[in-house]
């Protein structure tokens, strides 16, 4: 019962009844991702959709999912084969406000001092 409530009123964390009885009457699923997210297009107009596993994180899309998510490719990873190129590194998603996050040294949140400041710019200090 808890399961069932928390996604009639969890909006941003996946998809709720409407959402599911929508993509049921007017969507086709397409595919899924190595993230578990599912991504559907309108049945009438072709608009691309994509309900996430987990909390609404645009940042979870995959690079190939996100070429046809934004209509960049006409076909889906899942009709072509698409293979990253030499230089890409595999997929990560946004880490801001996590304990994963990026924190440059001098940062509050990490160890290590900033670097000085240099050239002819001077530091302002209370007298």
């Amino acid at each position: 019962m808890k399961d069932f409530l928390l996604e009639i009123f969890r909006w941003w964390h996946g998809q709720t009844w409407g959402t599911r009885l929508w993509l049921k009457r007017h969507g086709e699923f397409v595919g899924t991702d190595e993230f578990g997210n599912r991504y559907y297009k309108d049945k009438k107009n072709n608009r691309r959709y994509v309900t996430y596993n987990g909390p609404a994180d645009a940042s979870t899309i995959p690079p190939g999912w996100y070429g046809w998510m934004h209509g960049r490719t006409a076909l889906p990873p899942t009709e072509t084969s698409y293979t990253p190129h030499a230089w890409e590194q595999p997929h990560k998603r946004n880490m801001t406000g996590t304990a994963e996050a990026y924190r440059p040294d001098g940062s509050l949140l990490n160890k290590g001092d900033r670097p000085r400041v240099t050239g002819d710019y001077d530091a302002w200090s209370p007298e």
